[in-house]
Protein backbone atom coordinates (compact mmCIF):
# COMPACT_ATOMS: atom_id res chain seq x y z
CA UNK A 1 0.00 0.00 0.00
CA UNK A 2 2.76 2.48 1.18
CA UNK A 3 4.16 1.60 -2.59
CA UNK A 4 0.70 2.44 -4.30
CA UNK A 5 0.68 5.59 -2.89
CA UNK A 6 4.32 6.78 -3.60
CA UNK A 7 3.61 5.74 -7.03
CA UNK A 8 -0.24 7.59 -7.51
CA UNK A 9 1.60 10.43 -5.63
CA UNK A 10 4.57 10.79 -8.20
CA UNK A 11 2.07 10.00 -11.41
CA UNK A 12 -0.05 13.08 -9.60
CA UNK A 13 2.68 15.45 -9.76
CA UNK A 14 3.59 14.47 -13.12
CA UNK A 15 0.07 15.27 -14.60
CA UNK A 16 0.45 18.77 -12.73
CA UNK A 17 3.53 19.55 -13.91
CA UNK A 18 1.90 18.51 -17.30
CA UNK A 19 -1.07 20.90 -16.86
CA UNK A 20 0.51 23.77 -16.49
CA UNK A 21 2.19 23.30 -20.00
CA UNK A 22 -1.32 22.19 -21.62
CA UNK A 23 -2.85 25.56 -20.18
CA UNK A 24 -0.57 27.29 -21.97
CA UNK A 25 -1.27 25.35 -25.50
CA UNK A 26 -4.75 24.31 -24.70
CA UNK A 27 -6.65 26.37 -27.12
CA UNK A 28 -4.05 25.30 -29.99
CA UNK A 29 -4.61 21.71 -28.75
CA UNK A 30 -8.79 22.35 -28.87
CA UNK A 31 -8.60 23.94 -32.64
CA UNK A 32 -6.07 20.59 -33.32
CA UNK A 33 -9.36 18.11 -32.09
CA UNK A 34 -11.49 20.06 -34.19
CA UNK A 35 -9.38 19.07 -37.09
CA UNK A 36 -11.26 15.25 -37.81
CA UNK A 37 -14.62 17.29 -38.04
CA UNK A 38 -13.21 19.75 -40.61
CA UNK A 39 -11.58 17.37 -42.34
CA UNK A 40 -15.17 15.30 -42.31
CA UNK A 41 -16.97 18.53 -43.37
CA UNK A 42 -15.10 19.42 -46.44
CA UNK A 43 -14.86 15.82 -47.25
CA UNK A 44 -18.77 15.71 -47.19
CA UNK A 45 -19.40 19.09 -48.77
CA UNK A 46 -20.92 21.02 -45.92
CA UNK A 47 -20.18 24.11 -44.03
CA UNK A 48 -17.53 23.59 -41.15
CA UNK A 49 -19.91 25.01 -38.51
CA UNK A 50 -20.77 24.17 -34.73
CA UNK A 51 -22.90 25.93 -31.88
CA UNK A 52 -21.82 26.53 -28.25
CA UNK A 53 -25.48 27.30 -26.29
CA UNK A 54 -23.99 27.59 -22.59
CA UNK A 55 -22.58 30.56 -21.36
CA UNK A 56 -19.27 29.46 -20.12
CA UNK A 57 -19.02 26.13 -22.28
CA UNK A 58 -15.93 27.21 -24.39
CA UNK A 59 -13.91 28.12 -21.32
CA UNK A 60 -14.91 24.81 -19.40
CA UNK A 61 -14.13 23.02 -22.95
CA UNK A 62 -10.63 25.00 -22.75
CA UNK A 63 -10.33 23.67 -18.99
CA UNK A 64 -11.54 19.72 -20.19
CA UNK A 65 -9.06 19.93 -23.08
CA UNK A 66 -6.33 21.23 -21.55
CA UNK A 67 -6.22 18.44 -18.46
CA UNK A 68 -6.96 15.59 -21.07
CA UNK A 69 -3.97 16.78 -22.67
CA UNK A 70 -2.03 17.37 -19.51
CA UNK A 71 -2.48 13.46 -18.88
CA UNK A 72 -1.80 12.38 -22.65
CA UNK A 73 1.74 14.30 -22.09
CA UNK A 74 1.83 12.98 -18.79
CA UNK A 75 1.26 9.18 -20.09
CA UNK A 76 5.28 8.06 -20.00
CA UNK A 77 5.77 8.92 -17.00
CA UNK A 78 2.23 7.76 -15.69
CA UNK A 79 2.86 4.26 -17.33
CA UNK A 80 6.36 4.02 -15.88
CA UNK A 81 5.16 4.86 -12.13
CA UNK A 82 2.52 1.52 -13.59
CA UNK A 83 5.04 -1.01 -14.19
CA UNK A 84 7.57 0.06 -10.90
CA UNK A 85 4.65 -0.97 -9.25
CA UNK A 86 4.41 -3.80 -10.97
CA UNK A 87 8.11 -4.54 -10.89
CA UNK A 88 7.54 -4.74 -6.94
CA UNK A 89 6.24 -7.89 -7.01
CA UNK A 90 8.96 -9.35 -9.80
CA UNK A 91 12.31 -10.84 -9.16
CA UNK A 92 15.40 -9.21 -10.32
CA UNK A 93 15.65 -10.83 -14.05
CA UNK A 94 11.86 -9.91 -14.89
CA UNK A 95 12.27 -6.42 -13.29
CA UNK A 96 14.38 -5.49 -16.34
CA UNK A 97 11.20 -6.49 -18.40
CA UNK A 98 9.83 -3.07 -17.32
CA UNK A 99 12.57 -0.72 -18.43
CA UNK A 100 12.17 -1.96 -21.90
CA UNK A 101 8.47 -1.97 -22.09
CA UNK A 102 7.60 2.01 -20.55
CA UNK A 103 9.06 3.33 -24.06
CA UNK A 104 7.23 0.80 -26.31
CA UNK A 105 4.13 1.44 -23.78
CA UNK A 106 4.02 4.77 -24.01
CA UNK A 107 4.54 4.57 -28.01
CA UNK A 108 1.72 2.20 -28.31
CA UNK A 109 -0.56 4.84 -25.82
CA UNK A 110 0.56 7.77 -28.82
CA UNK A 111 0.25 5.73 -31.62
CA UNK A 112 -3.18 4.87 -30.43
CA UNK A 113 -4.27 8.45 -29.77
CA UNK A 114 -3.24 9.55 -33.43
CA UNK A 115 -4.47 6.85 -34.80
CA UNK A 116 -7.87 7.70 -33.57
CA UNK A 117 -7.55 11.36 -34.63
CA UNK A 118 -6.18 11.12 -38.25
CA UNK A 119 -8.03 7.80 -39.19
CA UNK A 120 -10.54 7.05 -37.34
CA UNK A 121 -12.23 9.96 -36.21
CA UNK A 122 -12.79 11.70 -39.96
CA UNK A 123 -14.38 8.09 -41.14
CA UNK A 124 -17.15 8.20 -38.13
CA UNK A 125 -17.50 11.79 -38.52
CA UNK A 126 -17.59 11.60 -42.16
CA UNK A 127 -20.52 8.81 -41.40
CA UNK A 128 -22.39 10.71 -38.87
CA UNK A 129 -22.69 13.78 -41.52
CA UNK A 130 -23.67 11.87 -44.65
CA UNK A 131 -25.89 9.65 -42.23
CA UNK A 132 -29.48 10.49 -43.57
CA UNK A 133 -33.79 9.44 -42.54
CA UNK A 134 -35.55 9.37 -45.95
CA UNK A 135 -37.60 11.91 -46.18
CA UNK A 136 -35.87 14.36 -43.92
CA UNK A 137 -33.14 15.96 -46.10
CA UNK A 138 -34.33 19.21 -44.90
CA UNK A 139 -32.83 18.18 -41.27
CA UNK A 140 -29.03 20.89 -40.89
CA UNK A 141 -26.30 18.51 -39.31
CA UNK A 142 -24.59 20.97 -36.99
CA UNK A 143 -23.39 19.45 -34.08
CA UNK A 144 -22.92 21.21 -30.45
CA UNK A 145 -19.28 21.66 -29.37
CA UNK A 146 -19.48 20.27 -25.97
CA UNK A 147 -20.91 16.92 -26.75
CA UNK A 148 -18.72 16.99 -29.85
CA UNK A 149 -15.01 17.42 -27.83
CA UNK A 150 -16.98 14.93 -24.85
CA UNK A 151 -16.98 12.14 -27.89
CA UNK A 152 -13.13 13.09 -29.57
CA UNK A 153 -11.69 13.38 -26.10
CA UNK A 154 -13.20 9.63 -24.64
CA UNK A 155 -12.72 7.93 -27.37
CA UNK A 156 -8.87 9.28 -27.41
CA UNK A 157 -8.52 7.87 -24.32
CA UNK A 158 -10.10 4.50 -25.54
CA UNK A 159 -7.81 4.37 -28.02
CA UNK A 160 -4.86 4.82 -26.18
CA UNK A 161 -5.41 2.82 -23.45
CA UNK A 162 -6.68 -0.21 -25.88
CA UNK A 163 -3.69 -0.11 -27.83
CA UNK A 164 -2.11 -1.19 -24.69
CA UNK A 165 -3.29 -4.68 -25.29
CA UNK A 166 0.30 -6.15 -26.87
CA UNK A 167 1.87 -5.16 -23.27
CA UNK A 168 -0.24 -7.48 -21.44
CA UNK A 169 -0.14 -10.13 -23.85
CA UNK A 170 3.38 -10.78 -24.46
CA UNK A 171 3.86 -9.56 -20.21
CA UNK A 172 1.50 -12.82 -19.51
CA UNK A 173 3.13 -14.90 -21.82
CA UNK A 174 6.41 -13.86 -20.49
CA UNK A 175 5.60 -14.44 -17.01
CA UNK A 176 4.24 -18.09 -17.72
CA UNK A 177 0.48 -17.21 -17.11
CA UNK A 178 -0.66 -18.05 -20.39
CA UNK A 179 1.23 -20.12 -23.40
CA UNK A 180 0.95 -19.49 -27.35
CA UNK A 181 -1.10 -22.44 -28.00
CA UNK A 182 -3.54 -20.80 -25.47
CA UNK A 183 -3.67 -17.52 -27.45
CA UNK A 184 -4.11 -18.92 -30.51
CA UNK A 185 -6.79 -21.40 -29.46
CA UNK A 186 -8.79 -18.42 -27.77
CA UNK A 187 -8.86 -17.15 -31.24
CA UNK A 188 -12.96 -17.11 -31.70
CA UNK A 189 -13.54 -15.70 -28.12
CA UNK A 190 -11.13 -13.13 -28.53
CA UNK A 191 -12.75 -12.09 -31.90
CA UNK A 192 -16.11 -12.35 -29.86
CA UNK A 193 -14.60 -10.34 -26.76
CA UNK A 194 -13.35 -7.41 -28.52
CA UNK A 195 -16.26 -6.37 -30.60
CA UNK A 196 -18.10 -6.42 -27.25
CA UNK A 197 -15.52 -4.27 -25.75
CA UNK A 198 -15.50 -2.29 -28.54
CA UNK A 199 -19.47 -1.88 -28.70
CA UNK A 200 -19.15 -0.77 -24.99
CA UNK A 201 -15.82 1.45 -25.18
CA UNK A 202 -17.73 3.52 -28.66
CA UNK A 203 -20.71 5.42 -29.58
CA UNK A 204 -23.54 3.29 -30.60
CA UNK A 205 -22.32 3.13 -34.07
CA UNK A 206 -21.14 0.41 -36.63
CA UNK A 207 -18.13 2.54 -38.19
CA UNK A 208 -16.75 3.40 -34.71
CA UNK A 209 -17.11 -0.22 -33.25
CA UNK A 210 -15.28 -1.67 -36.34
CA UNK A 211 -12.27 0.71 -36.33
CA UNK A 212 -11.95 0.06 -32.81
CA UNK A 213 -12.16 -4.01 -33.26
CA UNK A 214 -10.20 -4.95 -35.99
CA UNK A 215 -6.70 -2.38 -34.60
CA UNK A 216 -7.35 -4.53 -31.42
CA UNK A 217 -7.55 -7.74 -33.45
CA UNK A 218 -4.42 -6.96 -35.20
CA UNK A 219 -2.48 -6.03 -32.42
CA UNK A 220 -3.30 -9.20 -30.64
CA UNK A 221 -1.98 -11.68 -33.68
CA UNK A 222 0.89 -8.63 -33.72
CA UNK A 223 1.52 -10.00 -29.75
CA UNK A 224 1.68 -13.98 -31.07
CA UNK A 225 3.84 -13.29 -33.49
CA UNK A 226 6.25 -11.53 -31.03
CA UNK A 227 6.09 -14.35 -28.81
CA UNK A 228 6.69 -16.84 -31.37
CA UNK A 229 9.93 -14.43 -32.43
CA UNK A 230 10.76 -14.28 -28.77
CA UNK A 231 10.89 -17.89 -28.17
CA UNK A 232 13.04 -18.56 -31.15
CA UNK A 233 15.35 -16.03 -30.76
Amino acid sequence: MEELRARLMLALAGVVIALIFSCIVGGYFVKFLMRPYEVAAVGAGVDFQMQAWKTMEMFMIYIKSSMILAVIIASPWIIYQIWLFISAGLYNHEKKFVHVVTPISAGLFILGVLFFLFVVAPLVLRFAINFKLPGLDYIEYRPQITDYINVILSLTLVFGIAFQSPIAIVFAEKMGLVTIEALVNARKLVIIGIFIIAAFATPPDVVSQICLAVPLYGLYESSILFCRFRKKK
